[in-house]
């Protein structure tokens, strides 16, 4: 997982939910009677209710939270989740939300499960070539979670007990990022159930498609990305050696749904589609820690050479990523003045040239920049997650707080901002202010036991006022009482 200081890479999962779809499912598509879909209050909901799936949606984000395999990266994160709502917006569910996170994994995939939670590999930024290939990935499976295909299928196998499917979908979160150990945690039977149920029916596949097609149009990328990504998906197989790419494994491909595709975008209008820059950035970013630090440096440096990138301001960014990585900040630093020379103008510039400050040991100007750049840029996390950071690593407990605080106005479901909370309070002495800061951090993770016994702590460390005991109280049964409600569904 990508290092250094203040930070080469922070995140926290957010949510959002899908905004009403006003247009008929068929906009502009060829007419075809196969379009029709199912509805949405099929069978799989005696098996999965709306309750069901978002209680399994906090158990596998705790995990994400805490996963050494989650890429914990800020802008990357909020970069997808920024795409992810787009493509939310034209969702043909407007009461789904989804939750999108990046899994530091090479090969090309992107998965669905319960509760709308959708993990992309970083394998699969790296492969597409537009945003719209990127967007084409996850309208599909946007298309998969409204169609709520997984518990369709479960409800198929006859599961009838809630912990089977939330042990199931917890599984499949394991077997996506590290098939070897998900398969180990479980017995072969169980081990080749999951593996059945995570493998898409071809209709399945259809369905995931033709949504997500009209998905990607409405949202006004270009539909011509689906077909177009189905083809380096070939490329991908041909050049493989008989390994099947994990994508393919888990969305089977057919001819007839590669057709079905082309046919479909055919006869559909050109449309001029601007492509946004952050995707290229947020792609060689993703790259910097691909392999080794040397390597990547290599990498770089000869494609710049030989002039082999799609845009050469972002090969110089994931350049300058690579060199703090190899903790060569003076050579990171020429990379910072050759995009302010030639013209890189945005928040991810800021948050680059504040951490190779700071890891030339220049903590005022890199203070200066982060605090600059929010004032610039007051919605863009990193900035607040590094200004943060280096406020608390040179024990500025008095203006950490200060700016904390004002931050998670700003960011209110940011986990890292309230462990840097925390530790502003430790230094201070703080012990109560500091437990709650915790408790609240671990609300955040999903992990509602831990929230309370941090909460339970800090009602007994007395060093509070009666206004603050009072306000920890309150929070601590009303996390007890939350506590007692998720046992109770449990047991019905």
């Amino acid at each position: 997982m990508p290092s250094g200081f203040p930070m080469l890479a922070e995140s926290a999962v957010g949510q959002f939910s899908g905004k009403p779809y006003e247009p008929e499912l068929d906009l502009n598509l060829p007419a075809d009677s196969s379009n029709q879909l199912p509805e949405l209050g099929d069978a799989s909901q005696t098996v999965l209710s709306a309750r069901d799936e978002e209680k399994i949606a906090n158990q596998i984000l705790k995990q994400v939270a805490t996963s050494e395999d989650v890429f914990d990266d800020a802008e990357v994160t909020d970069y997808l989740q920024a795409l992810g709502k787009r493509l939310g917006a034209s969702s043909p569910d407007k009461q789904q939300k989804f939750y999108f996170f990046v899994l530091q994994e090479r090969s090309i995939n992107a998965f669905a499960m319960p509760g709308g939670v959708i993990g992309v590999h970083t394998g699969l930024f790296t492969s597409s070539n537009s945003e719209s290939e990127l967007a084409s990935v996850l309208g599909h499976e946007i298309g998969h979670v409204t169609q709520h295909h997984l518990a369709r299928m479960l409800a198929s196998q006859k599961y009838d007990m809630f912990k089977n499917i939330a042990a199931t979908a917890l599984a499949l979160l394991v077997m996506r990022s590290n098939p070897q150990a998900g398969m180990g945690a479980m017995t072969a039977a169980s081990a080749a159930g999951i593996q059945r149920q995570i493998d898409y029916t071809r209709e399945h596949e259809r369905e995931a498609d033709r949504v997500g097609l009209t998905i990607l149009q409405d949202a006004g990328f270009d539909v011509r990305a689906m077909p177009a990504f189905f083809n380096t998906l070939q490329r991908a197989t041909r050049f493989s050696d008989g390994n099947m790419p994990s994508y393919l494994r888990t969305h089977p491909m057919t001819s007839e749904r590669i057709a079905d595709m082309g046919n479909r975008v055919q006869n559909l209008p050109y449309k001029q589609v601007n492509e946004n820059p952050a995707f290229s950035l947020m792609r060689a970013k993703i790259r910097a820690f691909e392999g080794g630090p040397t390597q990547m440096i290599e990498e770089f440096k000869n494609n710049l050479e030989e002039g082999r990138f799609q845009n050469e301001q972002s090969e110089h960014y994931g350049l300058a990523y690579a060199y703090l990585r190899a903790n060569q900040a003076k050579n990171a630093q020429q990379e910072v003045q050759w995009l302010e020379q030639h013209g890189m103008v945005n928040p991810y510039l800021v948050t680059l040239k504040a951490l190779t400050l700071a890891k030339l040991g220049l903590v005022a100007e890199a203070e200066k920049q982060f605090v600059q750049g929010l004032q610039k840029y007051p919605q863009h996390r990193m900035l607040a997650q590094g200004e943060a950071e280096l406020l608390i690593r040179s024990n500025q407990w008095p203006q950490a707080v200060t700016f904390i605080q004002k931050q998670l106005s700003m960011f209110p479901e940011d986990p890292k901002l309230y462990d840097w909370l925390a530790a502003a309070y430790q230094g201070q002495g703080k012990q109560m202010l500091r437990h709650q800061a915790l408790g609240e951090s671990y609300v955040r993770k999903y992990d509602l036991p831990r929230a309370i016994d941090q909460f339970d702590i800090a009602s007994k460390a007395r060093d509070g006022d009666f206004y603050l005991q009072s306000k920890v109280e309150a929070r601590l049964k009303a996390l007890r009482l939350q506590q007692a409600r998720d046992k109770d569904d449990d047991k019905s």
